[in-house]
């Protein structure tokens, strides 16, 4: 059987452990509430078989690399039609009948773009399972207060609870990657809306956290705060970005479209 050839400009690192396959597609498997299953860059199917076994009629799989699609094509005969050789960070998700959840082992150029992805689309995507490098995993759960905690953290946060559910070790890719991985799962809060202007939120938290070793009254000197009572009377503004929780983000911006 001639294998695909991973290709470093797409960030390709083969997982070839059956026991870590099994247990990426159970945990998407436990959560599991989807009309369509995306995954992405399956490259040699090693999550695809799996997610076939129990949900052949519901899996698409989005792969870029043209080799790697000749090989699904042709040594998973279920999957014909189902096989998009698209960028996945380009699809259109109007095309697929919701809920969708989305699984892959994420090649670690891009993982942080898949996330934004699923964000952008959580109003028809509550679930994702994916394989991260390890110092991404801990930035989507990082806690205030830690130097983790950032842009990444708060606005995935905000609309996905998000769990670390294992780490896993460099040995068992192909080729072995310089850093260690770890597997999360981010499934949706309620309908994933926020309380306030999603828009100025977004402005609000980045604003914050691009200057992060400012207090807030400076990194948001953008909003003249000085100007708006409101803001100073809050407790924030003596307050550094990493200081406040998704909530407080949520109140601040309130704040600000009053």
């Amino acid at each position: 059987m001639e294998k695909v050839k991973p290709k470093k400009q797409l960030g390709q690192h083969f997982l070839h452990d059956e026991n870590i396959a099994k247990k990426i597609v159970q945990a998407l498997l436990d959560e599991l509430k989807a009309n369509t299953i995306i995954e992405v860059g399956p490259g040699m199917g090693v999550l695809t078989k799996y997610l076939l076994e129990q949900h052949a009629w519901q899996l698409i799989v989005a792969e870029i690399d043209s080799e790697s699609v000749t090989y699904l094509s042709r040594e998973f005969v279920k999957l014909s039609g189902r096989i998009l050789n698209e960028d996945f960070l380009q699809l259109d998700f109007t095309q697929f009948e919701p809920p969708v959840a989305v699984i892959g082992n994420f090649p670690y150029n891009i993982s942080s773009q898949i996330v934004f992805k699923v964000i952008e689309n959580r109003t028809v995507c509550p679930l994702m399972v994916g394989m991260f490098q390890k110092e991404v995993a801990q930035r989507l759960v990082a806690k205030p207060r830690t130097k983790e905690y950032g842009i990444m953290s708060v606005i995935t946060q905000a609309y996905f609870d998000v769990e670390y559910l294992f780490t896993v070790s460099e040995g068992v890719f192909n080729p072995p990657p310089k850093v260690k991985s770890a597997v999360v799962r981010l499934k949706r809060k309620t309908e994933g809306f926020l309380n306030c202007d999603e828009s100025l939120f977004l402005r609000v938290v980045k604003a914050a956290f691009n200057q992060r070793r400012k207090t807030l009254r400076n990194a948001l000197s953008i909003f003249n705060p000085d100007k708006n009572e409101a803001m100073l009377d809050s407790g924030f503004m003596k307050c550094r970005a990493e200081e406040l929780t998704c909530l407080d983000f949520e109140v601040l911006t309130n704040i600000l479209a009053s």
